[in-house]
């Protein structure tokens, strides 16, 4: 991107803010003006939801009352789409019970449950009983899901029409549906018992002529999921096919949700945010607002674990005082050896969950994968040995007055220890996660910190290991 490019894309950004700000005080000046609520309201429908989301949390409580008695719960739903869950359970606990009721069965059913599920208000149980029972058995049957599970992240909002349907019919029963489900850009067939045959995209549905008959344009190999599939074992199957809708059906082949592509690109950031987090070495993700007592439970486990196997990395460090003893300046590069094994292994961990999210790779296609990931790390060690050999010689030569051979020497060791490192700390950032997987747990968990103290103790070995046999047996250096 040239530099006018990004002067042009950051006035663009700053304009876009700006209006964002102009927006949001507009709507804080309506609001807090003493005119007639239909006058407020009417002015307000001027603006996005998203727009007056954003002015919530510089409104009082009071002021919030006034937007939400001159607010459908249609109205509030939308505009609370737009306001983390946290957030949004706050300003229904602020609402007349009832209102509250009727804004979350106007919510998208997976977004309502989620924030039911996180609710600490002590209203939660009367909002429940305030709901109609269609709404609230709905509800009940979507929280029945894992969250592990596809079916906690589906939605209701879907239309479905029967096979045996002609086009002029079909489109009837889609406008109908269309009152209450906004979600018609594709539509999901159902045979005469009411299973899943397949979909219809909306488009070919108006092109069609009248009297064709609705089977005619059916896509029957449409992709799929069932509710009680993982979420982490079909997420690429959701992704691959990029539809606008995916049906998700139950163990008797019935459709009771979809998973929008808006659902799809929710799943996919929790998931990557899911993986930041273990490769991190937590055990869950955490924000800003995150209790105290909460961050150290999720911290506290993997750091118990990663102390244990860092003394085993000093219990083997402390088997080689008599090399360092001899040798002193070998000390001095331990941490460059350290520190270029663990980034190799980290690397190649990344990579790997990130080939293992396909759950079609073959064994022959793992195999390849480490095969990769040894003469990357092999390649990078040689490369990394040869800059080591002269920058590490000439540097002890100068600034440590060790003599000629010596000093190239002691670089010749660093440098071969370097590649010894590197490639075994390849596979293992590989080959550790590859077993993960094949025991049927998360890769993920094959932490960042885990991989990192695994390769210490590669990297202790094959430099206190190699300087042994080559400095000290074979040359005789130290004394």
């Amino acid at each position: 991107m040239s530099e006018t490019e990004r002067e042009k894309k950051a006035l663009e950004q700053t304009g876009s803010d700006e209006r964002e700000d102009q927006h949001e005080n507009e709507i804080l000046d309506i609001i807090r003006s003493r005119k007639s609520p239909k006058v407020i309201h009417d002015e307000l429908e001027d603006y996005h939801e998203n727009d007056i989301a954003s002015a919530l949390p510089d409104l009082d409580a009071k002021e919030r009352q006034v937007l939400y008695r001159l607010m459908t719960a249609e109205e509030l739903a939308g505009i609370l789409e737009y306001v983390d869950a946290d957030e949004t359970d706050q300003y229904l606990d602020e609402m007349d019970p009832k209102k509250a009721a009727s804004t979350l069965e106007e919510m998208e059913a997976d977004t309502a449950v989620d924030v039911l599920k996180n609710s600490k208000s002590s209203k939660k149980q009367a909002w429940l009983e305030l709901m109609n029972p269609e709404a609230r058995t709905q509800f009940q049957a979507l929280a029945s899901y894992d969250e592990e599970l596809i079916g906690s992240r589906m939605t209701t909002n879907f239309v479905t029409l029967r096979a045996s349907l002609t086009i002029k019919e079909a489109m009837t029963s889609v406008i109908t549906q269309a009152a209450e489900h906004d979600n018609i850009s594709v539509l999901f067939v159902l045979d005469a018992n009411g299973i899943y045959y397949g979909a219809v995209d909306l488009k070919d549905l108006i092109i069609a002529r009248a009297d064709t008959r609705l089977e005619n344009i059916i896509t029957t190999n449409y992709p799929y999921v069932y509710a009680d599939e993982r979420v982490d074992d079909c997420l690429e199957t959701l992704k691959e096919y990029s539809e606008e809708s995916i049906p998700v059906l139950s163990e008797d082949n019935r459709v009771v949700g979809a998973i929008t592509a808006t659902d799809i690109a929710e799943i996919t950031d929790d998931e990557m945010g899911e993986d930041y987090a273990k490769l991190a070495g937590l055990a869950a993700e955490e924000d800003l607002k995150e209790p105290l007592k909460d961050s150290i439970r999720k911290r506290l486990p993997w750091l118990i674990l990663l102390l244990g196997l860092g003394l085993v990395v000093s219990s083997v460090v402390s088997m080689f005082e008599t090399i360092v003893a001899q040798l002193t300046i070998l000390m001095s590069f331990q941490s460059l050896i350290l520190d270029m094994s663990g980034n190799v292994g980290t690397q190649s961990l990344a990579v790997t969950i990130r080939v293992l999210m396909d759950e079609k790779l073959t064994g022959k296609q793992k195999a390849q994968l480490v095969f990769k990931e040894a003469r990357v790390g092999f390649l990078n060690g040689l490369v990394l040995a040869a800059l080591s050999f002269v920058g590490i010689g000439v540097y002890i030569m100068l600034a440590k007055h060790y003599p000629v051979h010596q000093a190239f020497m002691i670089s010749f060791c660093i440098g071969i220890s370097l590649v010894a490192a590197m490639l075994i700390s390849s596979i293992v950032g590989t080959v550790i996660p590859i077993f993960f997987k094949q025991i049927h747990v998360d890769p993920a968990a094959a932490s960042g910190p885990l991989i990192t103290t695994v390769t210490d103790l590669v990297g202790v070995v094959c430099y206190y290991g190699l300087s042994w046999i080559l400095l000290i047996n074979f040359l005789g250096m130290g004394g």
